[in-house]
């Protein structure tokens, strides 16, 4: 299951990451909005974004190893995520389509927590269900 979430997750932000570097266009047409000024602000968004998604072939390759970064980049990153996309909608008035990016993190979040709860960690040994 954590592999699964592994891969889930890197695809995600592959993805993301990808279209923040090189997609911008389509993404300032889709979501309606002014392209980034300076446009630096949205290169390291996207750089950042697509490091974590290449980070996720760690814990695909050694999920037990790794599970620090899957509760880390899970639950603790993207679950702050989600809700700072929602806060933004209530507070700033960024647009309603945002809401996507914070459905995909909290998706990712609880799904990313429930297979890490689901699983218990025994040191280097292999995760046992409860």
């Amino acid at each position: 299951m954590l592999r699964l979430v592994a891969a889930l997750s890197a695809v995600y932000d592959l993805l993301i990451g990808a279209a923040l570097l090189a997609g911008r266009p389509l993404l300032v047409q889709l979501f309606g909005l002014p392209a980034p000024v300076p446009p630096i602000h949205a290169d390291l968004n996207g750089l950042l974004t697509f490091a974590i998604g290449v980070g996720y072939v760690l814990p695909y390759r050694d999920p037990e190893r790794y599970r620090a970064y899957l509760w880390l980049m899970g639950p603790g990153l993207k679950g702050a995520g989600a809700i700072l996309f929602v806060l933004d909608y209530l507070l700033r008035g960024s647009p309603a389509s945002f809401l996507l990016f914070a459905l995909g993190d909290a998706s990712l979040a609880l799904l990313t927590l429930w297979a890490l709860l689901r699983t218990k960690f025994h040191g280097f040994g292999r995760p046992q269900n409860r």
